[in-house]
């Protein structure tokens, strides 16, 4: 189960252009579980602290505070929010850090990262744990409109009358996005004190300039990304983890066990996008039995 832990080791790591990112690291030994959270533009607090008890089954855990965020450098150029971006600097912590090849962990925004990762750098890959994530963001718009649809017709209505006049500030609109995430993001009446950490220091600037707004306007530089056709390259054993009530939904998660040779898909049944808060009796012995099966 997830408790508060402070890292054996914290180091800087200085990357293309100079920057500096901060990664975390806990327990020792050679079977790395490697975490890229979610975001973009958010710290690692929720997706570290909620995965770094995995060294109570021997693994060392790692994670960093990705470009713009935690205590990473914070730089306002634009032109670096890109995913490929973002895989050279994955790939950079990973040497830096000398972690040879790994069980790669990406949740959400990390799992479309760690899917460009591993179709990039494979042999760095041993296997890959995609949580609350999809390989197909048009496909994932679709899906969010449906379940924008389910607040009712007039509510819909009120939400693409703001995004059409840019007013989406407005108390009514922002009481809809609000709604949204209590039942797709995260469903505990009380949001855990490391998912509120995270999302406390939301730097909007990647987040804007890739996503959008919010969790459910995708506008941004990676609404047209699609890797499904690809999918099949990836023949590293898979883990496949999702929400019943996921905003990312379990009809993503299916369209990418589809794609997968190695695939295994869990679906938790009480959960939306943070299973291993929601229902961490359910998901922790999924996660540990997987790494168990795949240790080298």
């Amino acid at each position: 189960m997830w408790r508060d832990m402070e890292p054996d080791e914290v180091v800087e790591v200085t990357i293309a252009g100079g920057h500096k990112v901060v990664a975390y690291s806990f327990g020792s030994g050679p079977e790395v579980v490697f975490c890229l959270n979610g975001g973009p533009g958010l710290p690692c607090d929720y997706l570290r602290d909620s995965h770094s008890c995995l060294v109570d089954q021997g693994f060392r855990v790692v994670a960093f505070d990705q470009l713009g965020t935690g205590r990473s450098d914070r730089p306002t150029d634009t032109a670096l929010w890109t995913i490929g971006r973002y895989v050279e600097e994955t790939e950079a912590v990973r040497q830096a850090l000398g972690l040879g090849a790994v069980h790669l962990v990406g949740q959400s925004w990390g799992g479309w990262l760690a899917i460009e990762y591993a179709l990039t750098h494979p042999h760095a890959v041993k296997t890959l744990i995609l949580e609350n994530t999809a390989a197909d963001l048009p496909h994932l718009a679709r899906e969010l409109d449906r379940l924008r649809g389910a607040l009712g017709s007039e509510t819909v209505a009120m939400m693409l009358a703001h995004e059409a006049d840019g007013s989406i500030d407005h108390p009514e609109y922002q009481a809809a996005v609000t709604l949204l995430n209590y039942r797709h993001v995260c469903r505990l009446q009380e949001w855990p004190a490391p998912l509120k950490r995270s999302l406390d220091d939301w730097n909007m600037g990647p987040y804007g300039t890739m996503q959008g707004p919010n969790e459910f306007l995708y506008i941004g530089n990676l609404k047209d990304w699609d890797r499904t056709a690809d999918l099949h390259r990836i023949t590293v054993p898979v883990l496949i983890t999702v929400g019943l009530h996921d905003e990312i939904t379990p009809a993503c998660a299916a369209r990418m066990k589809a794609g997968m040779p190695q695939a295994e898909l869990h679906v938790f049944p009480n959960s939306s996008h943070m299973p291993f808060y929601e229902e961490p009796h359910l998901f922790y012995p999924i996660l540990t039995n997987f790494l168990e099966r795949h240790r080298s």
